[in-house]
């Protein structure tokens, strides 16, 4: 068999894994986005897409999720192809998109008997800023999930995808990472990104536009989990809220 290094390739970056004797390629994935206002769902199958799904537009998780997902999985039954695992965006995110992405996540799973998947949602987020911008050797990624207000989700992260800073709410000013800004370039992305504009104005800071969590960049996340077989309990598996949840009262009943 096949033995691998401890380095995963996305595009002209190096995500560091550890040593593993086995084939990383050698399963059918379902995988599963819900985490912002896009809905998407895609399948692989050795490491290759065979299905994709996406509703760019959203939010419409309670309507398109189940129909994406019966898409995907007559897909993958038409084609006699056995499905070895889900894969769901686990958050910080939308409070309610998250939940139902799990919950679908879990139903799968509880249903066919197969392996559970959980994905940070900003290491989902930061995938195709490895594959499709060439960053420099010392770049830091931060990517950033609307969280209201000026306040976003955030990480930080090295090419490697290695943690710089845990993932975090901030409440954004023209003070925010400069601890990391005064030392390097910094890219920052996503939907909470683009608030940030006008408070973040260093040198050293970068904005890249257009990144959505998609679930078609999940692949070599959730493959790596199945080659280490790092797998969550579906049965109290929670998604990765951050903050809790506060409902807000219509303003007809106040």
């Amino acid at each position: 068999m096949q033995k691998y290094t401890n380095i995963l390739r996305i595009g002209n970056n190096h995500v560091n894994l550890r040593q593993f004797n086995k084939l990383i390629f050698m399963s059918c994935i379902l995988n599963i986005e819900t985490s912002t206002s896009v809905c998407s769902v895609a399948a692989s199958q050795d490491g290759q897409t065979i299905f994709v799904k996406e509703d760019l537009k959203g939010p419409s998780h309670a309507v398109s999720l189940g129909v994406f997902v019966d898409e995907a999985l007559s897909f993958i039954d038409s084609h006699a192809i056995p499905l070895d695992a889900v894969a769901v965006s686990c958050g910080p995110g939308s409070y309610t998109g998250l939940r139902i992405g799990v919950s679908m996540a879990k139903g799968i799973c509880y249903g066919r008997n197969i392996p559970l998947i959980g994905i940070p949602t900003l290491e989902v987020l930061s995938v195709p800023v490895l594959l499709y911008h060439d960053l420099p050797e010392n770049a830091l990624l931060c990517p950033m999930i609307d969280a209201r207000r000026m306040e976003v989700y955030a990480a930080v992260y090295d090419r490697r995808l290695q943690v710089k800073r845990t993932v975090a709410a901030d409440i954004v000013d023209e003070n925010s990472y400069l601890e990391f800004l005064n030392e390097q370039p910094v890219y920052f992305f996503g939907n909470g990104a683009d608030k940030c504009r006008e408070q973040i104005t260093h040198p050293n800071a970068h904005f890249i536009d257009n990144i959505h969590p998609l679930a078609k960049m999940m692949f070599p996340l959730a493959e790596k989990v199945v080659a280490d077989e790092d797998y969550k309990d579906v049965a109290y598996f929670e998604p990765f809220y951050l903050k809790e949840f506060v409902a807000s009262m219509p303003k007809k009943l106040l």
